[in-house]
């Protein structure tokens, strides 16, 4: 019986890998879709927004079944907690994601990002695919230096969202009120990544070592 449940939980969380997969593609997807104003891209996402909020049902009742059924303790216990916290991080950054693309979707056939702050878009996409997908592998391979290296690039998704601010409330700033409206939405859309991305990491952490990182809120 505790082989058949330890199988079961086993499956739950490399399905919670997979969506972190599904997530960090739809990141990408979005950036794209917003710097090159692919209008048939940003439908994409909008649309797999639905199917990761189907995928996170799934997943939470399925560890809400372990739960109620097997009465896990110690660190099984740890795992199934920390699983439903983690997959309600993944879906707000689908949903994230989704709301990149749905602006990508209003200012079609135009860009919704300034050409000056072309480059500073370009890397908040990057940093924020990069940090769902290590979440993802961390919480494959339960790597405690991996988890902990998603603080530090959380600090670099903040710094390219103070230097967003810089440059609006600037006197250069040349592209007016909506321009800095979309530009101002973007950059918390990314910054929630970062963070959700973060959160799964110390998340992983406490589940490894039984111990809360000292920043966790």
């Amino acid at each position: 019986m505790r082989d058949s449940y330890r199988e079961q939980l086993d499956d739950v969380l490399a399905d919670l890998v997979h969506m972190a997969q599904v997530v960090s593609s739809a990141v990408r997807s979005a950036t794209t879709a917003l710097l090159e104003a692919d209008i048939h891209l940003a439908e994409q996402v909008i649309s797999e927004d639905e199917r990761i909020d189907a995928k996170q049902a799934e997943i939470e009742g399925r560890a809400f079944s372990l739960l109620a059924r097997q009465a896990p303790v110690a660190g099984e216990l740890r795992t199934i907690v920390a699983t439903l916290r983690m997959v309600t991080e993944l879906e707000r950054m689908g949903d994230l994601a989704a709301h990149i693309a749905k602006i990508a979707r209003l200012r079609y056939p135009e860009t919704a990002v300034p050409e000056t702050l072309r480059p500073n878009f370009v890397r908040m996409g990057d940093v924020a695919e990069k940090m769902v997908i290590t979440a993802g592998q961390t919480l494959n391979d339960r790597n405690i230096q991996s988890a902990q290296e998603l603080r530090a690039r959380d600090v670099e998704m903040d710094e390219l969202r103070r230097t967003q601010f810089r440059l609006m409330l600037s006197d250069d700033w040349e592209y007016g009120v909506e321009a800095a409206v979309d530009v101002a939405l973007l950059g918390r859309y990314y910054e929630r990544i970062a963070d959700h991305a973060a959160s799964m990491g110390r998340r992983i952490i406490y589940v490894v070592t039984g111990q809360l990182p000292e920043d966790q809120i």
